[in-house]
Formats: C-alpha cells, sequence, structure tokens
C-alpha cells in the first residue's frame, strides 16, 4: 500500500516503529491512554513495511513539523511563501490545507514575539486578573521580568491570580487581545482555553529576582497559606539539587541527617545520587550506599516526605545566604 493511501493511524505506527523504542516511548509520554492503545494495536498489526513506505510517510512527517514551524514564527503567509519555495506550490497548499484545517494559535502570539519593556507599558495599568491573563500566556522570562517589575503590591496580587486561575473564554481572550494590541492574532479555539495555575506561576516565578520571590512568597502565606505552601513545594524539587554546586551540596549534607538521606536517595535519579556520593568522603558515601542497600521496604509517602524535609532544610540555607540557588531571571555573578 502507498503512503498516500494509509490512514493517520497506520503513519503514525509507522513512524515511531521507524524513530525506534526510546523515541517513541518519549512520544507516548505526551499521548492520551486511548491513543497509546490504538497506536499499540495498529504496531502490533504491522508487517513487513517497504523502505519506500517508509520514507515517504517521514518525509511527510518532516514536512508537516518544518510547515507548523513556520506557521508559528511567522504565520500562514509566510509559511506558504517558504515552503512554495521549498516544495512547490501545489505541495505546499496541500501542507497548509491540512495543517490549518485543525490549526489552533495560542492567545497573545504577538505578544511572545514582543519585547518584555513594551509589554509592562501596555499592560501595568491593566487590571490584575488582565495582567495575569497576559502572562500566562508569555514566555516564562517575558513574564518573569515583568512581573519583576511590577510594584510590589500588584506583584502579589497577580501572582495569586495567576496561580489560581482555571480556564478563560474565547471571548474575553479575543476582547483582550483587540484591547492591547490590534495586531494580535485573532486565531482563538472556540473551546475554552486553558492558561495559568500554579505550574505556571512557578515557572514565572523561578524567572524573577529572589527579592521579588520572597514578596510575594511571604504575602501569598499571609493571605493563601496552603497558595503559598503548594508553590512553594514547586519551586525548588528534590531532583533539583543536581543544579546547586558541590559546596553548596556540602553544606546541606552537613545539615541532613545520614537516615533522612538514605531514605531519601532511595527513589533518586542516579544523576542525583551520583552527585551526592560525589560530595561526601569515600567511607561516608560506602556506608550510604549499604544503609541504602540493606534498607527494607518504604512507603512512597515516607521518601516523598523525607525528601521534602530536605528540600526545605535547602531553602532555609538560601533565606541565611549559606547557600545560593541560581535562577535563570537573575543577572548574577557567584564568585
Amino acid at each position: 500500500m502507498r503512503a498516500q493511501a494509509m490512514g493517520g493511524k497506520t503513519k503514525a505506527a509507522i513512524l515511531l516503529v521507524s524513530l525506534g523504542p526510546e523515541n517513541s516511548a518519549a512520544v507516548f509520554k505526551h499521548l492520551r491512554e486511548e491513543e497509546i492503545e490504538d497506536l499499540t494495536l495498529e504496531i502490533a498489526a504491522l508487517r513487513r513495511i517497504n523502505p519506500e513506505v517508509r520514507d515517504g510517510i517521514m518525509e511527510e512527517f518532516h514536512d508537516l513539523m518544518m510547515a507548523r514551524e513556520y506557521l508559528e514564527h511567522g504565520g500562514i503567509d509566510y509559511a506558504r511563501e517558504l515552503l512554495e519555495k521549498a516544495l512547490g506550490k501545489n505541495k505546499a497548499e496541500d501542507i497548509i490545507g491540512r495543517l490549518t484545517a485543525s490549526l489552533q494559535v495560542r492567545p497573545f502570539d504577538f505578544a511572545r514575539k514582543t519585547d518584555a519593556g513594551q509589554l509592562l507599558n501596555f499592560i501595568q495599568n491593566e487590571h490584575p486578573q488582565t495582567i495575569s491573563l497576559v502572562l500566562a500566556y508569555l514566555h516564562p522570562e517575558q513574564a518573569g521580568m515583568i512581573l519583576s517589575s511590577l510594584p510590589p503590591e500588584l506583584q502579589v496580587d497577580v501572582a495569586k491570580r495567576l496561580a489560581t486561575m482555571d480556564r478563560t473564554t474565547p471571548e474575553v481572550l479575543q476582547e483582550i487581545e483587540s484591547t492591547l494590541e490590534k495586531r494580535l492574532s485573532a486565531f482563538v479555539s472556540d473551546d475554552y482555553t486553558l492558561a495559568g495555575g500554579v505550574d505556571a506561576a512557578v515557572d514565572i516565578l523561578n524567572m524573577v529576582d529572589r527579592s521579588t520571590e520572597k514578596v510575594i512568597i511571604d504575602s501569598l502565606e499571609e493571605e493563601e497559606p496552603e497558595l503559598a505552601e503548594e508553590i512553594r513545594k514547586r519551586m525548588f524539587v528534590f531532583e533539583d539539587i543536581v543544579t546547586l554546586d558541590d559546596r553548596s551540596i556540602q553544606k546541606i549534607l552537613r545539615e541532613v541527617d545520614s537516615k533522612d538521606l538514605a531514605l531519601a536517595l532511595k527513589t533518586a535519579s542516579q544523576e542525583v545520587s551520583s552527585r551526592i556520593y560525589k560530595n561526601m568522603s569515600k567511607r561516608a558515601s560506602e556506608m550510604l550506599k549499604e544503609d541504602i542497600e540493606f534498607m527494607g521496604p518504604a512507603r512512597l509517602r515516607d521518601i516523598e516526605q523525607t525528601q521534602q524535609q530536605i528540600v526545605a532544610t535547602i531553602r532555609r540555607l538560601e533565606d541565611t545566604g549559606e547557600i545560593v540557588i541560581a535562577r535563570g531571571g537573575e543577572d548574577e555573578i557567584i564568585v
């Protein structure tokens, strides 16, 4: 059977087989359970794959991904022009038609390509709910710079609204887009659009400077203690230990009980464990490995709780200035 005559599921199955098990497994992580089941059945039903068919599907996938990238960076006209030069007019129109049939362009696409300082001028006098909505759709770096530049009392209000935001109707999105900038894209999904939430707030707060983060978290602890605790938990997780310098890790190890450390490392990644062992003496690391090896079964809840206790120690050491947690949004030199 020629690739053109195949259904989408069959093509997807052949593509996954061609990518290999490791890459296919990475793709499966982003699919729904029913999609994984359907593709697994398709893969199981495949027999010998004709090399020409496989190459045709790989080429089709490459063309579609290339077209989508053009669309995201410059819009439909820009994508059409580049595709026509690369693939010819007929093939370009076919690809554009297939993509735009189900294309959903995220709101505030234009804003994501605009300087953060200019965006700040647009939105700093808007209602806090409007500001939080716009920040939810920006790149975390942009949103972090804008949040850092707002007055402290406004920072807290915006961060709280951002973290508790759920879904916004397309009508509201369209109205805010047209008010802020007429040139913003009008391709808004007919469905409710998911934005904001605790994860978005954490991504943005990870990009602001430490003083801004502290003001926001401290104020949230007074107004919304449960929300503040949830954000604080996600600001630095146990696996982030690998981002710390050796001196900081050594300082943390002096503060943590060896039994707690052994329990925390029971489910840790190899990368985390290696960084820990590297910053211990040979004898201490061997003893720790033996403690973990001979440790009996432990409840996952207890392990995660111990990891959170160590994270709390790390946060305390940062607050007292004994260690430094580098943040992508800070322009500082650590010596």
